[in-house]
């Protein structure tokens, strides 16, 4: 990347991955005003601001990898599957779900993905899995999705201890942006994912950029090591935009601001305005569209196991 005069300038992004970026932004936030509306009922917790990780990783996972997400989880299934019909035809309860309506916006499972909205439950089943795929499928891995609050789960660490002595292919992602649902992570926490990670010898990568060509490149040859058997920590220093759920948000003021100004899509407009505003709107539609065809769908029914 290269110096402006506001920071660092993105690389210009491919079609495929600006699109995709796009589409979970324009998801999550489609998803906020169905909320705010009536038109949805439970909760969700959307990743906005964070949809440049699971983007990033898309092509570091192959088909044969397990994908464990957790209650955040939209824009690693939509990196994953580029599905919003069926993830909303989920949250909405409309045929086509994935996995019947009965899931909603956290418990969803279609072929090697799995999300949860335990804190912590994903990480003592990837790393069953991992030796599952160690012993049966080598060159394979599962990636889990965790937290910088998960941290306080006893489960990730039983997990960490087994990947090291048994030297599993487990990729751990930690999306750590900050803030354990209301509780600043400085506040919950003490010491640092790294020493974490140390302490099971599992080698620990921080990420600070928002640049998916630069993440890309920077993990490839570890991520090439974890199929290998040598498990990793990638702690990627994100910020949340919204609220923990769908309006909970009591950050102060010049947090949220921090976050924003930080925010790739912002800074993407700005840096690279021609691509940029020639997709946005085009996406924007797309979910619009997907939105009034799946709410138009009858109600779903339960009829078996998810995908």
């Amino acid at each position: 990347m290269t110096e402006t005069l506001d920071g660092l300038r993105l690389s210009p992004l491919t079609d495929e991955d600006l699109e995709l970026l796009l589409l979970v932004r324009h998801f999550e936030l489609k998803l906020l005003e169905l909320y705010g509306r009536g038109d949805l009922n439970g909760t969700t917790h959307t990743c906005l601001g964070q949809e440049y990780v699971p983007v990033a990783l898309r092509s570091l996972l192959g088909p044969a990898d397990h994908v464990f997400s957790n209650h955040r989880g939209h824009g690693h299934y939509l990196a994953r599957f580029r599905d919003p019909h069926g993830l909303l035809a989920e949250i909405m309860g409309r045929e086509g779900a994935v996995c019947g309506g009965v899931g909603g916006s956290q418990h969803i499972h279609r072929d090697r993905y799995m999300s949860t909205g335990v804190q912590g439950e994903s990480m003592p089943v990837a790393a069953g899995v991992a030796l599952h795929l160690k012993r049966s499928e080598p060159g394979a891995l599962a990636c889990v999705h965790i937290g910088d609050g998960t941290w306080g789960e006893g489960a990730v660490y039983e997990a960490l201890n087994l990947a090291a002595l048994w030297r599993l292919p487990l990729l751990v992602v930690v999306e750590n942006n900050g803030i354990a649902q209301s509780t600043p992570t400085a506040s919950q926490m003490a010491g640092t994912v790294a020493d974490r990670a140390a302490a099971f010898g599992i080698p620990h990568r921080l990420v600070l950029s928002t640049d998916v060509n630069e993440i890309r490149l920077s993990l490839e040859r570890e991520i090439a090591r974890v199929r290998e058997g040598q498990p990793l920590v990638v702690e990627f220093v994100t910020h949340r935009l919204g609220p923990h759920s769908k309006g909970d948000d009591i950050r102060p003021a010049e947090v949220v601001r921090a976050a924003r100004d930080n925010d790739w899509y912002a800074r993407y407009a700005h840096d690279h305005p021609e691509h940029f505003y020639r997709l946005d709107g085009v996406v924007k539609a797309e979910v619009e569209a997907v939105a009034g065809e799946v709410a138009a769908r009858p109600l779903s029914r339960w009829e078996g196991p998810c995908a």
